[in-house]
This record gives C-alpha cells, sequence and structure tokens, in this order.
C-alpha cells in the first residue's frame, strides 16, 4: 500500500500538519504506510472548541440521547469492518487480532450504549444512591448527584489496539456528555485515522463532540484545567512524566492511568497434569503469548505452577509454542504476526537480555526467527519466547521487567499462600487468572491478592467453553489495577461514564431536591385529584402525581382464605400461641404478599388504559404487622419516568401502606409499562 498523508481533526476540519511529516513503517514490510505531522495546528483553539462548542452540545443531550450516537457509531464501524480490516494488517495483526481491536471496539460501544439506556435516566442528571435525611423532620435533605464535567477528555492511546483503544474510552466519555480530544500512537495512527473518520462520516456526533491528533500534542497540556480529564494508556515511564506536567499537578487535572503490568497466571494446587485445568492453563499461556504477538496490556508475564509440575508445564508450552506459524498476517496459515516496529522489536529484546539474566531460555530465540510469506528483518517479526525461573523470590528482574511481546516465565511456588505472596510481587496488574476446580483455593486468593489485582478470571472446566479468557477487558466490567498498573480504572458499565463527571452533594428541601434532580422523594410536593394516575399516558404524567386510596380492614377471615388459597400456612398466620411466641408478632397477622394485593386492589384502577403492564417492584419492606381488624390504606406517587422506546415508557410508583395509626406497614416501588 502507499504512503498516505494522515490528517488530525481540529475545530470540526480536517487539517494537515504544516511541515515536518514523520514517516509510519509498516510492521510486516519496513515501507512507509503512512506519513504524519501535527506542525501548525492551534491546540489551545482545539481546546476551547471543545469546552464552548462540543461541551454545550452533548450536556443539552440526555444520557439516552447519547447512548443511541454511541450505537449509531458502533454500527457505521461494524459496516465499514474490512476496510480497517485491511489496514489493520500493516500493524502486524492476524485477522483474528483484527477481530479484537475492530469489532471488540464496536462492542464495546454497543455495551455501553445498552448500559445507559438500560441503567441512566433519560435525563441529563445522574443520582448517586439514595436520600440522606440530615434533619429531624425530614425538611433538610441530602442527594448525591452526578453532572457531567464542563472541559473536555484527553485520550492518549497505546499502539496495540488503534481501533479498541479509542472506542473504549470514548464510550464513556461520550455517554458521560463530554467531548473528547484523541491522540494515537503514532505507529499506528493511520489505522485509528480511518475508524475516527467513519465516525464522524455518520453525522451523529455534535460538532466539537471530538477531535484527533495524529501526532504530537504541542502545547496542549499547557491549556489543561481542573475541568478537564486526561485518560492514558501506555507505559509506566510516560505515565510519571505525564502526571507529572506542571499543569496537571497546579490545576488537580483528573488522570486515569492504565498502564502495562507484569500479570500473573496461576495454575491451582489441584490442578493435576492430563486435568482439564492444566490444558487450559497451557492453552491460556499460549494464546496470551501469540495474540497481538504478545503485545497486550494484559497479557500473561509471569506464569506460576506447583513446582512438582514444572517440568510438565515448561514441556506442554513448547509443543504447543513450536506449531505457532509466524509471518504475514495477510497468510492465513499465519497464527502470530509482527510486533508494531522493529524500533519495538529491539526494546522487546534487550527486555529478554535483562530476564535472561535470572531465568533460563528454555524455548524460542529473541535473535532468529523463521517467517512465512515475509522477510524475518525488514519486518518486525519475532520467535515466542519462554523462560524459566526456578528462584523466583532469588530475582527481582522477572517481577519488574516486562518485554511487551511473545514473552513469559514461568516459575515454581510452594504452596497456595507461597503462590499468593509471588503473585503480588508484580506490585499491582491489570489482571491476574487462576485455573482451579477449588472453590476455596479462588476465595483464599481474593482475600489474598485481590487488593493487588484490577481484575481476577477464575477458569475452569465448567467456565471454559464460555470465558472470554484472561486477557480480554470487558465493557461492563472494570479495566485497571492499583500500582504498576496506574491505579486507575476504565470501563465497567456506568461505572466508566462516571469517571467523566463530578460527584456533587446536594442540599435541600425535599421539594428542592425533587425539582433538580427530576425523581420525587418524600417530603416533596404531590398532586391528587382526578384524573386517576393511570388514566395518564407517560408524556401526560407528572413526577409527584398522587393517588391516596380508601381503607380496607384485614379480617381473620381473609387471612384463612389466603393461606388456603396459597398454600401459605406459616404458623405466623395460621397458630395464635406460636405467633404470640415469635418477638416479631403479636399473634396472628396478615401474610405479606395479602397486604401486597390488597394495597394494589386498592390503588389499581382496572379499565383499560396507557398502564400496558405491572413490571415488577423493587426494594419492598415490610415495617409493621397487620393483625386481624388493623385497616390498610395505600398512598401511590409518581416517583420518576424513563422512556423505553416510541410506545411506552417505565414509571416507577412510590408506594407507601399505612395502617389505621397512619404506621407505615410496607413500602415498596412498583414499576409499571406505560403507553407513550
Amino acid at each position: 500500500m502507499s504512503a498516505v498523508v494522515l490528517k488530525n481533526y481540529a475545530a470540526d476540519r480536517w487539517v494537515e500538519g504544516a511541515s515536518g511529516q514523520v514517516d509510519i513503517p509498516s510492521a510486516v514490510t519496513g515501507e512507509p504506510v503512512a506519513r504524519t505531522s501535527t506542525v501548525g495546528l492551534d491546540f489551545k483553539a482545539m481546546a476551547d472548541h471543545a469546552r464552548r462548542v462540543g461541551g454545550p452540545a452533548l450536556r443539552r443531550l440526555t444520557f439516552h440521547d447519547r447512548a443511541y450516537i454511541l450505537k449509531d457509531l458502533a454500527k457505521a464501524i461494524m459496516e465499514r469492518k474490512e476496510e480497517l480490516y485491511a489496514l489493520s494488517l500493516a500493524t502486524g495483526a492476524t485477522r483474528k487480532d483484527g477481530w479484537i481491536d475492530i469489532e471488540g471496539g464496536a462492542g464495546t460501544l454497543f455495551s455501553m450504549s445498552s448500559k445507559g439506556r438500560r441503567e441512566m435516566p433519560d435525563d441529563r442528571i445522574l443520582l448517586d444512591g439514595d436520600p440522606e435525611q440530615i434533619s429531624r423532620e425530614g425538611t433538610f435533605m441530602g442527594q448525591h448527584v452526578y453532572t457531567p464535567v464542563q472541559g473536555f477528555a484527553l485520550h492518549i492511546n497505546a499502539f496495540n489496539f488503534p481501533v479498541w483503544g479509542m472506542l473504549e474510552k470514548l464510550a464513556p466519555t461520550l455517554l458521560a456528555g463530554v467531548p473528547a480530544i484523541v491522540k494515537p500512537a503514532t505507529a499506528t495512527a493511520y489505522l485509528t485515522e480511518a475508524a475516527f473518520r467513519i465516525l464522524i462520516e455518520t453525522g451523529r456526533l455534535p460538532d466539537g463532540a471530538v477531535q484527533l491528533i495524529c501526532g504530537g500534542t504541542g502545547d496542549l497540556f499547557d491549556h489543561l484545567t481542573g475541568q478537564d480529564v486526561v485518560s492514558f494508556t501506555g507505559s509506566a515511564t510516560t505515565a510519571a512524566k505525564l502526571k507529572n506536567h506542571p499543569r496537571v499537578v497546579s490545576e488537580s487535572v483528573r488522570f486515569v492511568a492504565e498502564q502495562d503490568s507484569l500479570n500473573a497466571c496461576v495454575l491451582g494446587p489441584d490442578a493435576e497434569p492430563g486435568s482439564p485445568e492444566f490444558d487450559l492453563f497451557i492453552k491460556e499461556i499460549v494464546r496470551e503469548m501469540t495474540v497481538k504477538a504478545g503485545q497486550k496490556c494484559t497479557a500473561i508475564r509471569r506464569a506460576l505452577a506447583p513446582q512438582q509440575h514444572m517440568d510438565a508445564v515448561q514441556q506442554a508450552l513448547s509443543e504447543k509454542l513450536s506449531k505457532i506459524v509466524i509471518g504475514d498476517p495477510a497468510n492465513d496459515d499465519v497464527r502470530m504476526g509482527a510486533l508494531v516496529s522493529l524500533p519495538q522489536r529491539n526494546d522487546v529484546r534487550e527486555k529478554v537480555a535483562m530476564l535472561a539474566s535470572e531465568a533460563e531460555i528454555v524455548f524460542g530465540d529473541a535473535e532468529r526467527v523463521a517467517v512465512v510469506g515475509a522477510d524475518a528483518e525488514k519486518g518486525a517479526f519475532m520467535s515466542p519466547v519462554l523462560l524459566r525461573c526456578d528462584n523466583p523470590w532469588g530475582g527481582n528482574l522477572v517481577h519488574s521487567v516486562e518485554a511487551f511481546g511473545p514473552v513469559s516465565t514461568i516459575m515454581p511456588y510452594k504452596d497456595l499462600d507461597d503462590a499468593i505472596a509471588l503473585s503480588r510481587r508484580g506490585e499491582g496488574s491489570l489482571v491476574m487468572s487462576l485455573f482451579t476446580h477449588d472453590p476455596a483455593a479462588a476465595r483464599d486468593f481474593v482475600l489474598g491478592a485481590g487488593a493487588y489485582h484490577g481484575r481476577i478470571a477464575v477458569i475452569n472446566r465448567d467456565s471454559a467453553k464460555e470465558s472470554t479468557g484472561h486477557g480480554s477487558p470487558l465493557p461492563v466490567l472494570v479495566h485497571g489495577g492499583p500500582g504498576r498498573a496506574g491505579g486507575g480504572e476504565e470501563l465497567g458499565g456506568v461505572r466508566g461514564a462516571k469517571h467523566y463527571m463530578q460527584r456533587t452533594a446536594l442540599q435541600g428541601s425535599p421539594a428542592i431536591i425533587a425539582g433538580a434532580t427530576g425523581v420525587w422523594m418524600n417530603g416533596a410536593d404531590r398532586r391528587t385529584g382526578d384524573p386517576h394516575p393511570f388514566r395518564l399516558t407517560f408524556g401526560e404524567l407528572e413526577i409527584g402525581k398522587s393517588l391516596e386510596t380508601a381503607p380496607r380492614e384485614i379480617t381473620l377471615e381473609d387471612i384463612e382464605h389466603f393461606a388456603e388459597f396459597t398454600g401459605d400456612e406459616f404458623y405466623a398466620h395460621m397458630d395464635e400461641d406460636a405467633a404470640k411466641a415469635n418477638p416479631f408478632f403479636p399473634g396472628r397477622v396478615a401474610h405479606g404478599y395479602l397486604i401486597l394485593s390488597f394495597a394494589a386492589g386498592l390503588f389499581v384502577d382496572p379499565a383499560p388504559g396507557p398502564v400496558l403492564a405491572n413490571y415488577g417492584l423493587d426494594n419492598l419492606r415490610f415495617l409493621t404487622p397487620v393483625s386481624p381488624g388493623d385497616v390498610i390504606k395505600a398512598r401511590l406517587t409518581a416517583k420518576a419516568k424513563k422512556k423505553r422506546n416510541d410506545e411506552y415508557g417505565e414509571v416507577r410508583w412510590d408506594v407507601l401502606v399505612t395502617n389505621q395509626s397512619d404506621e407505615a406497614v410496607a413500602t415498596y416501588e412498583l414499576l409499571t409499562m406505560n403507553a407513550i
């Protein structure tokens, strides 16, 4: 392929660097694939455009509006994925590698879109937890809320996943309502630029929502403020440099770091050679060494096994690694492509030499490799290298030096406590995996090592068929880790969006808080009177619309009939003496579900109307026993609404059931589906 000149996307225009074009070589041939420059870009103007144009435009949209944008962006990537696959080959990626990057990126957009529509309100403010009563009478309340920061997010991405790396950061950022400036790693920026163009060409993104820098960031860091967020993926060295930028320090700029780490994989004490867990352990190490040529921040760098199984582990890994075909990723027979560049290969070779001072190379050669369909020297090809360190407590480099390529070190442990301690020697990782069929071993690892790892994947014969494996970050689970891994978090469903929002403690009267949040709370205004709330469509129904029912007496006959009809003859409902012996009851009492049923009978309007279905109930609590002769009534209040589609929406109702003394008998939240 001929070298193309990459353009930056600044203030909604494609801009070519004025001078100083830098060649980006193919990982496979070494020939230039693209050229790029950011000379002449006005980085301050880009920051201002994000804040003044992109931020307000996104904040005018609801979470659901933004979620639908993510869905359309994902569909666009999938529709044009073959264009991206073709470009991906030059990065050294096989088709399988490209699938993780390209379709995995689109999948993250789809997932975050779904999370946004299902778990977030069709609103612009997000509640965090329940209200807090901070006064005796409840006239002064507290409520934590999230609102988007009013700056921009600077995304600095690594070279190994040029599409997924961009999309996994954009998804929560845009969902939160924050504009982004994307800075991909130069080595694979041509693939990021192609995917970015697809996003822009959908026409779904508001002006200023996204911008792209294909090259250096110039003086952009000098223009950061406390309303901005830097989200970084890469080496610990670069992260430390950026974290300590004077502007980041002086403005307390949020810095989310996801760094490369010494991830561990552990063969459980119960996993004998020949067991399913042993075979899965071997398979996973080989996969993590060879997918993306081992260039994954989650790749297995340290593999721990019971000392009596070390020879079996070494033999099994060597046999499988010997079958890996390396070469041009366009060749269907090739299992592993090239590293991203010759400088990257040189770096990996240097790191292997360092590791070899404490460990023995038992498979592969960092300096030589046989390849298919390519030149082993012009392309950044490298053999998988397996090292063995029989004295892991006597070494330091095996726990601190990462060769960011197809390299892993096996080492023995004595017992489970020793394995836990060794897993912690990496001083913080993105992920560790444990291969065991013993739940007790899994519990010990979580308790002993959980604080050192952002994710723990326990894999065995029961989960293997559907397991996503050791090295796959998932959009619904947090991605990040402590210590060496950077101390940050990404993804994790709605949690990911919160990293780009400010949590604020809102204080005021119930009416003020309900008005500010759009969610009714006890003590806020209620509107009673006709029409019955169930006669109002989703659009007509206002938060705070309420109904107070007529009373109904609960009789002994009601209780006995309910017991006979349902089969629930628990002694508290049927045996007076036994019930009185229970410290919770004054004698025979009504069934809790009888109270719910009678409450529904009191407030339901039976005629056909806008209420389409009872969707369920949440937060049910039975507070005061109801005895024969007690009189109950119900209060129904529209608490919150969430549109589902153009035909219906979900209404959340606050229900309070009281007795003749106005004591709360039961509380819960009823969910209904109401026609638009």
